[in-house]
């Protein structure tokens, strides 16, 4: 069985033709699906339209999240529910293309476990959103040990034994295509072109955005604590230069004058630095506080699956 994982968050305007292109190509498949709707606390009729689906279609099925979790969990509970013994993670706005599952099952045949779908073409998206992902996801590579595939997304195919790796990750912050990546296994991908969304507008804002990152970058790599020990042994090394200037300047060239610029500059460097520093090891912490307090991933309000 092949089980299809939808995360929704406000997609009434364009989920119903979403599903009837998606049935159209589901239904060329040779084997029996599912397809798991997440409703991460949708505002509009979302949820309404889910059920209909789920009543007119006997293998839909649907989870309603107590409250919007965020994209990354919803998908996580879609994971958690999923029986099949491959697993799609698709997004339901229309720029991720069903006809591309056909070519991923056909990759995951050959041997692999993980296919992801590479984007040789984004429509519709801002020089300034390109632009940012290609320097985050580059920067990630280089101050991490794994390597995430550049113009990806959480568009792939994995296999049960995948699921049940991801089943033992048991942190809050949750980054599926940093995870699946840490994991290794036998991993490939497939190309497409990424279309605009067909009804709507984006979920994932800028500040969704800048919180992933956060999450991918502490999850994978101690480099922003390293970053505040290299800083302060720099601050502290021209902290030292500077002393020897001072007593050079006041014993030795006799030229020494008390001056306010430099105090201020001195003040605010390491001032910046210390913030800085502390920011980071905040972030850490934050993070650390939130996986002691062990509360659950997601809560689900209602759902017709039985895990």
């Amino acid at each position: 069985m092949v089980s299809i994982v939808l995360p929704i968050y406000n997609e009434e305007k364009g989920l119903e033709d979403f599903i009837l292109s998606l049935k159209s190509e589901l239904t060329k498949l040779s084997q029996d699906f599912e397809v798991i709707f997440v409703n991460d606390g949708s505002k509009d009729n979302s949820l309404s339209i889910i059920k209909k689906l789920c009543t007119d279609h006997k293998n839909f099925g649907y989870i309603n999240l107590s409250r919007n979790f965020g994209h990354q969990i919803a998908i996580s509970a879609g994971i958690d529910y999923a029986k099949g013994d491959t697993v799609v993670l698709m997004d339901s706005d229309g720029q991720d293309p069903p006809f591309v599952i056909g070519e991923m099952l056909d990759k995951m045949n050959e041997g692999y476990d993980v296919v992801y779908a590479s984007r040789t073409k984004r429509e519709n998206e801002s020089v300034l959103k390109k632009l940012t992902a290609s320097i985050f996801y580059k920067t990630l590579n280089r101050i991490t040990s794994i390597e995430i595939p550049l113009n990806t997304g959480d568009f792939r195919v994995i296999n049960r034994k995948v699921v049940e790796a991801l089943k033992q990750m048991p942190e809050k912050q949750r980054y599926l295509r940093g995870q699946i990546a840490w994991l290794g296994f036998n991993q490939t991908s497939v190309s497409y072109e990424r279309k605009g969304r067909s009804a709507g507008e984006t979920g994932y804002t800028y500040r969704k955005m800048i919180r992933l990152a956060l999450d991918a970058i502490t999850s994978f790599s101690n480099w922003p604590l390293r970053l505040a020990t290299i800083s302060g042994f720099v601050c502290a090394f021209l902290g030292f230069i500077l002393i020897l200037y001072t007593l050079y300047g006041r014993f030795v060239l006799k030229q020494y004058e008390p001056g306010w610029p430099s105090l201020m500059i001195t003040i605010v460097f390491l001032g910046g630095i210390q913030l800085l520093g502390i920011g980071m090891i905040g972030e850490y912490i934050s993070r650390i506080n939130d996986n002691v307090k062990n509360r659950p991933l997601y809560l689900i309000e209602e759902t017709n699956l039985e895990k």
